[in-house]
């Protein structure tokens, strides 16, 4: 493959400081890990956004969180089309094969995939109504939570927004009957949260208010 190239320096010499101290401190643990594979109790459905640092936030170790990333956290809704689905293939695995008993749907503030939902829906966007924009067909996913939000005040809409492709992947999660069955026998529940990345603020969804609330 002659379009790969050694990694920048400064990522090398970062996995040389983890090998020396964290690995080389806790070798018996990750022994245990490769030996016994993973087992999880929770899968975080969260947002590609850099910013956004899952296991910092719980203060999680490897093997704790089964964790799948994507444009601004979205679950699309069940389909049996045979085509590509990574995220699907994603919740089937953490459900059917590794039997999580938490799937956390994981928002945040500032998402700039859920900023481009609202540019394309409002007719500022129109490179990604293009049928070619992979981003523009995902977030498609969060249109009907854009028709939701009109009527919200203006200048809430986008954090509002934000909310909904929480809400909108929490709706869709259910359409896959395998969750759904997991759901209702009691043997898994679903989260919404959103996080505030400036203040560090963490809010989840209470669906008797129906309102994100403090955690």
């Amino acid at each position: 493959m002659k379009y790969a190239r050694p990694l920048p320096s400064y990522m090398v010499q970062r996995y040389h400081g983890w090998k020396a101290t964290t690995f080389s401190e806790n070798k018996s643990w990750y022994k245990r890990l490769a030996t016994e594979g993973q087992r999880p109790r929770a899968f975080i459905i969260s947002c590609c956004d850099s910013r956004v640092h899952v296991t910092s936030i719980f203060g999680a170790d490897q093997g704790e969180f089964f964790i799948h990333r994507n444009i601004a956290n979205l679950v699309p809704p069940f389909t049996d089309d045979g085509d590509h689905h990574g995220t699907s293939a994603a919740i089937e695995y953490a459900v059917t094969a590794l039997k999580v008993a938490h799937i956390v749907v994981l928002g945040h503030s500032s998402c700039g995939g859920v900023q481009g939902c609202y540019d394309m829906c409002s007719g500022h966007a129109p490179e990604l109504e293009q049928k070619s924009s992979f981003v523009g067909r995902w977030m498609d996913i969060l249109r009907p939570g854009y028709e939701r939000v009109l009527e919200v005040p203006e200048a809430d809409r986008k954090a509002a927004l934000e909310k909904e492709s929480i809400l909108i992947s929490l709706e869709n999660l259910m359409t896959f009957p395998f969750v759904q069955e997991a759901v209702n026998s009691g043997n898994l529940t679903l989260h919404g949260l959103w996080t505030d990345i400036g203040d560090g603020d963490l809010l989840q969804y209470e669906p008797d208010t129906k309102e994100f609330v403090p955690v």
